[in-house]
Formats: structure tokens, sequence, C-alpha cells
């Protein structure tokens, strides 16, 4: 994968954790948790904000200031010793945000000032998220910048209604000047991020996520979907990233048209799949990687538990988000 010699088809998919210092300094904890998982080689990491208006959630990781450089590089230091990689995910959560969540405290921004009609987890309870800002194009341009200044080795996410997602969706962006409307516009934003960050560190260091008919975001696409996934796949093409991420919801006929128009690795995550099926998608030449979520989250020797068909760990939802170690880095490996 791009230059990269990963040890096996698996991977771990990127999973928001919300276990920031509060400042959004990925802390000791996060040192550990992911280096507790590098025999799964490819490690994509939870959704990590560009800048201070691209955060969402309360205690998420950032990486615009020194700090959060310093943080994720023993994160980093401590995956690579372990063997394995490490992609941060750039995470830009748009309209999917809450004044009470940033530092600044400021009105969260969106392609059309448009809400998602959804509520989010804030420090004062569930609340309903407000309208968004809509963007003026200087400021897309500075978003790009945003984008490039926080490239490191990263997945950019363009997938699951966060803003690069919203810049897709016909609800969610009524746009009349180039970021908008058709197809080609609609794509703009993204193309312009992939390209600025392909710049700063080379498209070999470059994945982008996708999740077309995602059913959680209420972004829709609308009937030019399957066209405009296929234009930004060719698009990406173009850019000769280092692999696209597919959350595959469902569509196979453009599952399929993603996999002949891509030439380089293709990871595709196909939730619920049982696990005797998770390698379902690579026996039938669609995937070159499976990604998984929740089973490398209570599992993290999952590799080693795969080889000896051992049972897995009984996965805690409860704490999927929080604060501290616990359901973090405490599940048993199988030598424990």
């Amino acid at each position: 994968m791009g230059k990269l010699n990963l040890p096996h088809r698996l991977a771990m998919a990127s999973m928001i954790r919300i276990r920031a210092l509060p400042d959004g300094t990925p802390g000791d904890l996060s040192a550990e948790y992911y280096a507790q998982r590098a025999s799964l080689g490819l490690l994509i990491s939870e959704g990590t904000q560009p800048s201070e208006d691209g955060q969402g959630y309360n205690t998420t990781p950032g990486i615009y200031t020194e700090k959060h450089i310093e943080g994720w590089r023993k994160v980093t230091n401590e995956v690579h010793d372990a063997g394995g990689y490490l992609f941060i995910q750039l995470m830009h959560a748009g309209r999917m945000s809450h004044p009470d969540n940033t530092p600044h405290q400021r009105q969260g921004v969106a392609p059309s000032a448009i809400a998602p009609e959804a509520e989010i987890s804030t420090p004062n309870g569930m609340m309903e998220i407000p309208v968004p800002r809509e963007l003026s194009k200087t400021e897309i341009k500075e978003t790009v910048e945003d984008f490039r200044k926080a490239a490191a080795g990263v997945e950019i996410h363009g997938a699951n209604g966060y803003l690069i997602h919203q810049f897709f969706g016909e609800n969610s962006n009524i746009r009349t000047d180039e970021y908008g409307g058709s197809v080609e516009n609609r794509v703009r934003f993204a193309i312009e991020v992939s390209k600025a960050i392909v710049e700063e560190i080379g498209a070999e260091r470059t994945g982008f996520l996708i999740s077309p008919n995602a059913p959680f975001s209420k972004v829709n696409e609308g009937k030019s979907g399957s066209d405009l996934y296929c234009y930004l796949v060719e698009e990406l093409k173009k850019l000769n990233l280092a692999y696209v991420h597919v959350m595959n919801g469902g569509d196979e006929e453009l599952l399929h048209n993603i996999r002949t128009l891509w030439p380089n690795t293709l990871l595709v995550n196909t939730p619920g799949r049982a696990l005797e099926d998770i390698a379902t998608d690579i026996e039938n030449g669609i995937a070159d990687v499976a990604p998984i979520g929740a089973w490398a989250l209570a599992n993290p020797d999952f590799i080693e538990r795969l080889n000896h068909n051992a049972p897995l760990n009984e996965l805690d939802r409860g704490t999927f988000f929080g604060e501290g170690g616990h359901g973090y880095v405490d599940y048993p490996t199988l030598k424990k």
C-alpha cells in the first residue's frame, strides 16, 4: 500500500473514542491504546480535527498545535516500535458540532446554513445541533489550508455526514457558486483538500474515506450519488493516492464500479459482517484490505486470536466514549 509493506490484509478502522485531554492533545492512554493494537498492521486513528472550527465533539483530538503534534508523535513512535503503521484521520465535523464542544464556543460551519436536525452530546447533555454558518469562498480556501497544515500520514474523512461529505449532499449543499450544484462542483472541495495534502506529504501517505448511502448521516447525495462517487474516485486516481477506503452501505453495483475504477489499494469496511465472512470481499476480488472496528476495540490481540481460532472478548458498548482507561486499554489479551 503506497510504500508500505503490510503484514496481512486486515486493518483497524477509525473509531471516535472521546478521550483526548481537554485541549485536544492525545495523552499517554492514547499511545497505549494504539500500540496495543499494532499487530493489526495498518491503524487508522480516530477522527482528528485540523482546526478549532473542525471540532465536533467534546475531547476529540486535534492536530493543529505544537502540543497536539507532540502527543501524536508519542502515539506514532509507540505504534512504530510495536511494528505497526498509523494514518491519522483528518476529520472536520462541519455542521455536526455544537459551540459547547469547541474551544472558542463558535457556531459550526458548513457548505450551506442547513441544520442536520439531530442532537449531539455536549458537557451539558444531549442538545439540538444549531444551524451552521455558511462558509464563504475565502473560508473554504482557508479550510483547505487547515487540512494541508494538519497533514502527516493521513486518511481524509470524506464520509459519515462531516464537512467534506456535507458538500456532496443535495440536501446539505444548496450553494449556487462553483462549490454547489453539479457533481463536479460538489466534489470540488474534496479534491482541493486532497491536492493540498498530496502536495504537502505525498500521495503515498494519503488515503480517502467515503461512505456512499450512509444511513446515519442525513446527507443525501441524491440520484446523482453513484455518478458523484465514480467521478470522485476518478479524480483521486489522478492524484495516485495510497488508498481509498469505502464504508460499504450496501450498493454492490457502485462498489464494483469503484473497484474497476480504482487501481491502488482498496479498503472495504462492511459493517455487521459475521466473523466467518471477514475475508469475503478479499476473496471475491473487491477489496485488498478489510478494516475492522469493534473487534479491534475489544481485542487488542485480534490477529493472534484469529490465528488460533480463540474466543473474542465481549464488547462493552457502555465504554465506547468517555474518560479513563476502562474499556479503552484494559481489554485482556490471550496471554493475560
